[in-house]
């Protein structure tokens, strides 16, 4: 808050201010930025209890660090806390403005328009120099070319892998690529595929079938899930066929599912809402009577199957079923406790989080989307794609709500998280939608040329 706010000439700051109680001028500062307490302790270290207490007098507020810390987050003079200017040039310093957490992007309802101003840009300096490198590097890079995994699918040209492909060498080019693709390393995933896929081909007639069914189902799979990243729906649809075709033809029972999920997913994609949401829900039902796999295992594809159908039903605008259907999912991610990363995919109690913030979305329920969210640790979430996809998520439902800055700093923290994340076809779209606020964002215009939106 610069000097010209309300708040310094206020009967309640002038007494504080004349009383030099720091812990009352924190408190009015805190309330007049529409800060819980909660929210501010995340930002400085110390619990809501203990911040109260100083507030209120009960407890001395001396500690120099805390007090810059304080003054930083709350924007206030550091002066008016008993700090010298070398301390306030310190203080800003040492606190790292252009992180966009829960309380920058949740908690600033009642922040001047200045203060966002400046945040943002902060937030889009740091995200081109932090992130993208020096101006040079500053392009946006290529959409992740497919041409390698085209030309597998339509043998158009033979893809050699190593004569002799191991089961060792085949494990660890599924594992690489979950790993791609949790990592949101499109490019590097576009160009290994192809390779990969041919190996895990190969070992079929190296006297390993089951291994090689289970693998190429996989990689089809991780495939499936790549285009559809990408925006290239007809792809997916043949890579979730061929992804379902080898798990049938001799993978186990959670492979098959998985590619089910896939194969509903592409039917999504097609606008096939009805078969999609069957597809998915026929084969969670169909787990439930294994008893052949991991019964952890079992509950994480399961759930995300649900989760899965359950979003396919909000997208077709069936908020009974989608309901229905999430609430499938989270009992389930209830009997798991916990969320788990198994066979490149994650599921539990957080997960069912992301997919409530998606469906509240589509189902036009922009408030309820973000106080889902508002129960998400991004940091936590276990993989750089979840961390981007919550953050796009949530920028949706900012954007939903009439909320362009909040829109804008989700985009910026997702692009922070997962710089290939944010090349989507519907962040392109929100940052194109965002420059119609230009003159009060700043750097919005290098974020839609670097996402793709003015190319």
């Amino acid at each position: 808050m610069d000097n010209t706010h309300p708040l310094w000439r206020s009967a309640a700051m002038r007494d504080a201010l004349a009383r030099r109680n720091a812990g009352a001028i924190v408190r009015l500062a805190r309330r007049a930025a529409d800060v819980t307490l909660a929210e501010l302790g995340e930002q400085v270290g110390y619990t809501a209890a203990s911040l109260s207490r100083m507030e209120r007098g009960k407890q001395p507020m001396r500690d120099v660090l805390l007090l810059q810390k304080l003054a930083a987050c709350l924007d206030i003079p550091p002066h008016l806390l008993g700090l010298a200017p070398r301390q306030q040039r310190a203080a800003f310093e040492r606190t790292d403005d252009t992180r966009v957490g829960r309380h920058t992007l949740f908690g600033e309802e009642g922040d001047d328009a200045v203060r966002r101003r400046k945040l943002l840009a902060g937030l889009a300096g740091a995200t081109t120099s932090t992130v993208l490198g020096p101006p040079a590097a500053a392009h946006a890079p290529a959409q992740p070319s497919l041409s390698g995994l085209e030309d597998l699918l339509l043998h158009r040209q033979h893809v050699h892998p190593i004569p002799d492909p191991t089961p060792s060498a085949v494990t660890a080019a599924v594992s690489a690529s979950r790993g791609d693709f949790s990592a949101c390393r499109y490019h590097t995933l576009a160009r290994a595929l192809p390779a990969r896929i041919a190996l895990a081909q190969a070992l079929g007639a190296h006297g390993h079938p089951e291994q090689a069914a289970t693998a190429v189902a996989e990689l089809y799979t991780t495939a499936t899930r790549l285009c559809i990243k990408l925006g290239e729906d007809g792809l997916a649809a043949v890579t979730a066929d061929r992804a379902l075709t080898a798990a049938l033809s001799g993978a186990d029972a959670l492979t098959v599912a998985e590619a089910h999920r896939m194969v509903s997913s592409a039917w999504r994609r097609q606008g096939h809402h009805s078969r999609a949401t069957d597809v998915a829900v026929t084969a969670a039902r169909q787990l439930t009577a294994d008893r052949t796999c991991d019964v952890t295992e079992r509950l994480s594809v399961q759930g995300n199957l649900y989760a899965t159908a359950a979003y396919t039903a909000a997208k077709q605008g069936d908020r009974h079923t989608a309901h229905a259907l999430i609430a499938e999912a989270e009992a389930t991610a209830g009997q798991l406790g916990h969320d788990a990363l198994l066979r490149g995919t994650v599921f539990g109690p957080s997960q069912v989080l992301l997919h409530q913030v998606s469906i509240s979305h589509l189902l036009g329920d922009a408030g309820q989307a973000i106080a889902h969210a508002r129960r998400i640790d991004p940091a936590a979430l276990p993989t750089t794609e979840r961390q981007g996809r919550y953050w796009i998520d949530v920028a949706r439902a900012f954007g939903q709500w009439g909320k362009p800055d909040r829109c804008y700093r989700a985009l910026l923290a997702a692009e922070q998280a997962a710089p290939q994340e944010v090349r989507r076809g519907s962040v392109r779209t929100m940052a194109a939608d965002l420059m119609r606020h230009d003159r009060t964002l700043p750097g919005v215009r290098a974020f839609a040329h670097r996402v793709g939106a003015l190319a």
